[in-house]
């Protein structure tokens, strides 16, 4: 079920939040793990079994940690929850791996060598880690094991970030698990930030998961390279409305049922190095690597050779988190060797330089990189690199860049360039300024009026475009 869907704006959401609000207090936590059972079993079915697996065997092993089976219940989070994931999601990747080496050195076993397609079970890699920082949390002596299955499946489950995140700590929301209480104002924050989300999701991300489709899915030799950076340009639009989108869903619906969900994305695309570009995007996941994967390792306390050891694993590891895939591997180390050379002393010059051109060098890296993100597969991520840069030959021009520079295209571009900066955020700044400048009720209750108004019209207009194209797809789903 999307949060962009018909079935949940209109029938699921209404539903949840009317019951939930008719409840007692009490039964806020029972129902919220009951309802968000029931988001993930919509379209999963039994494979929500394997949720409450991961949350069962991470729930036994913080209450192990806490009454003194430290390394027991360490061990059991670690090997249960990765033991899972492994299964669900490298399996298919190893063995492929395996076959694919087996056929290039013309082995006899490759014939042997058959299994049957494992399904990803969606949002496993989320509730993997949110799982494991529990009982790394409560093994450290940051948190205390919560008691009751229900809070703590409650808190792994929460179909807000349950899907596609973000990775929310249990420390983040303890309090708010045990005793929340939601206002008028914070519920209508919450309703503005869904919207806001679900206007980045339909109208922006799924414009521009058409164009990059359509550029990606041609042969190479059918366009030049000037449509090849148009259909990157595109994809990094697409990946970063779509999911920071989510994000903002996720935590507007966070904020209508009580809870204070961290940030997820702080505009990646004005970074002015590959360092300042990880520290905006994906900030759940960065941070979650520096503190359970990056520290634990080492750091920065050892040797250079220590350190930039360290960052390589930490990246090795983000693009397998990814996805099980070469393509995904390259990407990470791809990133990783940025980083290694900027702390190597690029980022001093990057800081001496004109801002622009390190923000170009910023973009320039990172778009190249969403290659090897986007691509089926190496050897078309390279055909494509070829294409951009002019190397691959040409055949009939059937996409030749005018195809594709209509009024809608041309206007989600431009809307993609002002977006991806912090002028909304700023036009809200300036917004609540100028209503607190107005010292009449009525002109400050026309205002407001206003703004909701807007925000009304903008909900009105996405579903509008939901309903005219089924065209819907969420990219981080399949992490």
């Amino acid at each position: 079920m999307l949060f962009s869907s018909a079935i949940f704006l209109f029938l699921y959401l209404p539903f949840f939040l009317i019951v939930y609000y008719l409840l007692p207090r009490r039964w806020h936590n029972a129902f919220l793990f009951g309802a968000s059972l029931l988001f993930y079993a919509w379209g999963e079915g039994p494979v929500v079994l394997v949720l409450l697996l991961s949350a069962f065997i991470n729930f036994v092993a913080g209450r192990l940690v806490e009454n003194g089976q430290r390394r027991a219940g360490l061990s059991l989070s670690l090997i249960g929850s990765l033991s899972l994931l492994f299964y669900y999601k490298y399996t298919n990747f190893l063995f492929d791996s395996v076959r694919g080496f087996a056929e290039a050195f013309a082995l006899p076993i490759t014939n042997h060598m058959t299994i049957a397609q494992i399904a990803l079970p969606i949002g496993i890699s989320f509730y993997t880690f949110q799982g494991i920082s529990y009982t790394l949390d409560i093994y450290w002596g940051r948190i205390r094991a919560n008691r009751s299955f229900m809070d703590y499946g409650t808190y792994v489950a929460m179909f807000p970030h349950q899907i596609a995140g973000p990775i929310v700590r249990y420390a983040d929301i303890a309090p708010e698990l045990a005793d929340r209480t939601v206002t008028v104002e914070k519920f209508g924050i919450g309703a503005e930030r869904f919207i806001i989300g679900m206007a980045k999701k339909v109208l922006l991300a799924n414009t521009f998961a058409g164009l990059a489709d359509t550029i990606f899915n041609a042969p190479p030799d059918s366009y030049p390279a000037e449509t090849a950076w148009l259909g990157i340009i595109a994809y990094s639009f697409q990946i970063y409305f779509d999911f920071s989108g989510y994000s903002d869903m996720a935590i507007g619906l966070g904020k209508m049922v009580g809870f204070d969900f961290k940030e997820n994305f702080n505009y990646p695309y004005i970074a002015q190095s590959i360092q300042d570009f990880w520290r905006r995007w994906h900030i759940s996941l960065s941070s979650w690597f520096r503190d359970y994967v990056y520290i634990p390792l080492g750091g920065n306390r050892g040797s250079k050779a220590r350190t930039y050891r360290n960052l390589l694993i930490v990246f090795l590891v983000t693009g397998l988190w990814h996805g099980a895939s070469w393509n995904f591997i390259i990407w990470g180390l791809y990133h990783g060797l940025f980083l290694l050379i900027e702390r190597a002393g690029l980022s001093k010059r990057l800081d001496r330089i004109w801002a622009p051109l390190s923000h170009l060098y910023t973009l320039l890296v990172v778009l190249i990189g969403w290659v090897f993100f986007r691509a089926e597969d190496l050897t078309s991520a390279i055909a494509y690199l070829q294409k951009m840069a002019g190397l691959a030959p040409m055949g009939q021009m059937a996409y030749p860049l005018s195809y594709f520079l209509n009024v809608d295209v041309v206007v989600s571009l431009l809307l993609g360039f002002v977006l991806v900066t912090p002028v909304y955020h700023r036009f809200q700044t300036f917004w609540h300024r100028l209503l607190a400048r107005m010292v009449t009720a009525p002109i400050r209750l026309t205002l407001n009026v206003a703004y909701v108004l807007g925000l009304v019209s903008l909900f009105v207009t996405a579903v509008a475009y939901l309903a005219a194209d089924t065209y819907n797809p969420f990219i981080y789903f399949r992490f």
